[in-house]
């Protein structure tokens, strides 16, 4: 029973022996081994075949010098059991000449074939901060966003004038905006167009709209350039100290501005030279009877040079001054008066550009301005000049927009003109994901040279309710007031407005 035994034990090792000499036997690529091929990776593990020696053809062909407890370098290290006895042969003999080394596990993992990858089903999914804003029509590099916006306003006063009448009107107004997505440079364009006709009241039919683009070009990365374009039309408002009195339709205004702009970086300083043309034309005013009254005295181009020197405190404040001096030059050489009106401008300001991110952006300056007339009989017009141009975000949600201006207006016969200053506060609240609220205040202030002022006073609420991410209800309440030292320039106004709003 015992030579059984013994016999049954022995014939695994003999098996085993016999198979390593007649099969596994021979040499194998180490290259295979090298690469981490599993199949040989495990047999060599489990000491079913040697690993093959190595015959370097140059000392180029060498393997790195291992790390310690590594066996052939990056990647392959000694088992836990080996660490604490090393072979005899690996001390007393060169790497050429080790062979049946126990080759460990792989670590590496750009090594393993099999990579483990994150389940589709386990991948968190974005959520879309704002899910009704507008997606945009993609156009190569240009995205563009339109909105068509139509409704039904009831007022009080149609034309916002002193003596107007209540009036019913439909309005309707398109826009279009775009941007690029470049790496390198921006461009930024718009254009929209108002349509406003009377259901019921004494109020004309008006159409207006306007264009503008503007290209950026980051030369280097110092060195950068602004160019834009702008266009608008619209017809002279009623309440405008330069209304033709007197007349059944007022002429329709035409403003094109041009400017061009290079900033410089110099360490902390920042150079800007600015130059701009503005170009006014006016249409004929006409007669209850279809008669026609030229405006072509008004017809003026004004040019600007502007120069600002900043100082970089901090990437999110710079303070800057700023020069200005150009000339306005009219068509004709004497108004229908007949009062040379052509004249020099200067102006002077100092201000700060901040950029807090999603925090506090744009800038704001005071200085001084004025135009002296060619013309010796007209009075030099100057005043304070303002303006700004902020948004801050106190907290999420809630946006808050500051505009301000100061504006040199013209004037007839005699009178030198006018100085006009405008300010407006914007306060958006997301007061839920579908639905917005929007408030605010204006105030502008026209101060006379031949004496006297307007204080013009406005209040907006608005609630834009979407219904989906193309489509809205749109519902504004607003209330319009001037003060004069003139009573006949005085009026107010409150209106209604409901209508829809498309986007996309």
């Amino acid at each position: 029973m015992l030579c059984l035994l013994a016999v049954a034990g022995a014939l695994p090792a003999a098996e085993y022996a016999l198979a390593e000499e007649l099969e596994l036997r021979g040499t194998i690529a180490g290259s295979l081994i090298g690469h981490g091929d599993p199949k040989l990776i495990d047999l060599i593990d489990t000491g079913a075949i040697e690993d093959p020696s190595y015959e370097p053809v140059s000392s180029a062909d060498l393997p790195a010098r291992p790390d310690s407890g590594s066996m052939l370098g990056s990647g392959i290290t000694v088992s836990a059991s080996e660490k604490g006895a090393t072979p005899p042969s690996l001390s007393t003999s060169p790497l050429s000449e080790r062979t049946n080394l126990r080759v460990g596990t792989v670590s590496d993992p750009a090594r393993r074939l099999n990579q483990r990858i994150q389940p589709l089903q386990g991948a968190k999914l974005r959520r879309d901060e704002n899910p009704y804003a507008p997606m945009g029509i993609r156009a190569g590099t240009i995205t563009l966003f339109p909105t068509l916006e139509s409704g039904i306003t009831a007022t009080t006063n149609g034309t916002s004038s002193p003596g107007g009448d209540s009036a019913v009107l439909s309005e309707t107004r398109l826009e279009l905006r775009g941007n690029s997505d470049w790496s390198r440079h921006r461009l930024e364009f718009g254009g929209n167009l108002d349509y406003q006709n009377a259901l019921s009241g004494d109020v004309e039919p008006e159409l207006r709209g306007g264009a503008d683009a503007s290209l950026r070009l980051d030369i280097n990365h110092s060195l950068a350039a602004t160019a834009s374009l702008g266009y608008a039309a619209e017809r002279e408002s009623l309440n405008s100290p330069l209304a033709v009195a007197g007349v059944d339709r007022q002429p329709l205004k035409h403003q094109l501005t041009a400017a061009l702009a290079l900033e410089r970086g110099l360490g902390p300083l920042r150079l800007t030279v600015a130059g701009e043309v503005l170009r006014e034309t006016y249409d004929a005013a006409r007669l209850s009877d279809g008669t026609e009254i030229s405006q072509s005295d008004r017809d003026s181009t004004l040019a600007l040079a502007r120069l600002r020197v900043g100082y970089e405190v901090s990437p999110a404040f710079l303070p800057f001054v700023e020069v200005e001096a150009g000339r306005r030059i009219y068509d004709e050489d004497l108004d229908s008066a007949g009062y040379d009106r052509s004249a020099k401008r200067f102006g002077a300001r100092a201000g700060v550009v901040t950029d807090i991110a999603e925090k506090l952006a744009g800038e704001v300056s005071i200085g001084w301005i004025s135009e002296d007339f060619d013309d010796s009989r007209l009075r030099r017009l100057s005043g304070l000049a303002l303006a700004a141009s902020l948004q801050w975000s106190p907290i999420r949600g809630t946006n808050v927009f500051l505009d301000a201006s100061t504006t040199v207006e013209g004037g007839s016969g005699a009178d030198s003109g006018s100085i006009l200053h405008a300010a407006a506060l914007r306060v958006e609240r997301q007061l839920r994901s579908n639905l917005t609220g929007d408030l605010r205040v204006g105030a502008e202030w026209r101060d006379f040279d031949a004496g006297g002022h307007d204080l013009t006073l406005r209040g907006q609420a608005s609630l834009t309710w979407w219904l989906n991410r193309y489509a809205a209800l749109v519902a504004r309440l607003g209330h319009e007031k001037r003060s004069s030292s003139d009573p006949s320039r005085e009026y107010d106004a409150t209106s209604v407005y409901v209508g829809m709003k498309f986007q996309r």
